[in-house]
């Protein structure tokens, strides 16, 4: 039996962690250096003599496109693997900040750092999180929870790490500094070993995922056949041969698959407006700017703590037939928090929203690729991760300026605030009706009848 065809339960452990450490990393070099990009803004914009609006699109850039290319890193990880799109990924994007650094106008940085270091981004986060599913079953949303973390971790650390950086080397050393750490994205790569299968084992088809509705609850919420799926892609040829016929996207299809699309559309609109705006709002109020700044802070650790503590938590027995239900009310109580925000004018009563909103956010971020994983299968894992991380980019290219403009013409932060407050409650009461109605039209089980 050759190597690469070799039947691997997921292992709930052993090199299983070994992969969360690996996507951690991957977490931390891609996202939270997405975040600290903001920090070098000043010293574009003194640099270049370029205003606000100018050097925010190099942040704009970078994270749509590593969003709208999600499903390139899902194709390559698919047709190749995932070792190979990690790598890959983690060579274009040290190769684009590496050139970042000797950029001479912001129209170089646009496209080395904001297309470039994003398609290397997008190269690595899907198919790197996608492979944490296929380890995992029953400390899935643990092994999640530890994975995602990496984003607020590094952003804690990274943060102040790279404003020293620049005070010592200037904005371009700082990034040479980035483009090597971001470069051992090459070695989590090659540290992402993958699942076999048998030989002349069949192919699941998708009808029988498709019996497995995106609001139904069940023990253990994955299925043992999802265990089954959780392997490596086919040999070559064969997947060379399912990526041209289409075959990786038949989860397009699906009912369940189309709500969660929807679903995630609305949180996409409404889940970043805070991190933008709070700390405006708060200055606005009267708060002072060290005490502004805090809840920001606020915000990323209770953000970390939401990722550990809620993956922990919904892979307990009583709380895995509700992993969903958890999901739903996670960005219900986001959605309340924001409508709820304009009602707080102080720094007092704005902490308690940045505990519950970080919080939150991390808790629902962690779970959004085991409720994937819940629709699709974990056979369609890596393609349907790639979507969904895809139909983030639109709106998180365009809820700030919405949110901005909505502040222009109304003259306080009380619109927008509101309306990324429907948006994520509307998210949730999709998931939930979908749900409802799903079991509604279920036939009965035996014991019922």
């Amino acid at each position: 039996m050759a190597e690469g065809r070799r039947r691997v339960e997921p292992l709930d452990g052993g090199w299983g962690w070994v992969i969360v450490g690996c996507c951690f990393m991957v977490t931390v070099c891609t996202r939270a250096v997405t975040r600290c990009i903001s920090i070098f803004f000043v010293e574009f914009q003194s640099h270049f003599g370029a205003d606000y609006a100018a050097t925010s699109w190099i942040h704009s850039l970078v994270d749509c496109t590593t969003m709208l290319c999600a499903p390139v890193g899902s194709l390559v990880g698919n047709c190749w693997s995932s070792r190979v799109a990690v790598m890959l990924g983690g060579l274009l994007s040290s190769v684009g900040l590496l050139l970042s650094s000797f950029s001479t106008s912001l129209e170089l940085l646009y496209l080395t750092m904001g297309v470039l270091t994003g398609l290397g981004f997008a190269l690595c986060y899907t198919p790197a999180m996608a492979l944490v599913g296929c380890y995992f079953r029953r400390r899935r949303a643990l092994a999640y929870g530890v994975a995602v973390s990496g984003s607020g971790i590094g952003t804690l650390v990274l943060a102040p790490a790279v404003q020293l950086l620049i005070e010592a080397y200037s904005w371009r050393g700082a990034l040479l500094v980035l483009s090597a750490l971001v470069a051992n994205l090459c070695v989590c790569g090659a540290l992402l070993r993958p699942i076999g299968r048998q030989d002349g084992e069949e192919e699941a088809e998708l009808g029988g995922e498709e019996a497995e509705p995106a609001g139904e609850e069940k023990p253990g919420f994955v299925s043992s056949r999802d265990a089954e799926l959780a392997v490596s892609p086919a040999p070559p040829a064969q997947r060379r041969r399912g990526f041209l016929s289409g075959q990786e996207f038949r989860f397009l299809l699906l009912p369940g698959f189309l709500v969660l699309a929807a679903s995630f559309l609305l949180l996409a609109s409404g889940c970043s407006v805070p991190f933008v705006y709070l700390v405006p709002y708060a200055l606005s109020v009267g708060v002072r700017r060290q005490r502004a700044a805090l809840l920001m802070s606020l915000l990323g650790v209770l953000d970390i703590l939401g990722n550990l503590s809620f993956g922990w938590l919904t892979d307990r027995r009583c709380l895995k037939p509700y992993l969903l239900s958890s999901y739903v009310i996670a960005v219900a109580m986001e959605g309340v928090a924001c409508l709820l925000l304009p009602l707080l004018r102080s720094f007092t009563l704005l902490v308690p929203f940045a505990v519950v909103y970080g919080y939150f956010d991390g808790a629902y971020v962690a779970l959004i690729p085991v409720v994937t994983a819940h629709v699709v299968g974990a056979r369609y894992l890596s393609s349907a991760l790639g979507v969904v991380y895809f139909l983030h980019a639109i709106p998180y290219l365009l809820s700030p300026p919405i949110g901005g403009w909505l502040v222009d013409i109304t003259g306080s932060y009380s619109a927008t605030f509101l309306l990324s407050g429907v948006f994520l409650l509307s998210s949730a009461v999709i998931l939930s009706a979908s749900a409802g109605i799903r079991r509604c039209l279920a036939p009965p089980t035996a014991a019922e009848s």
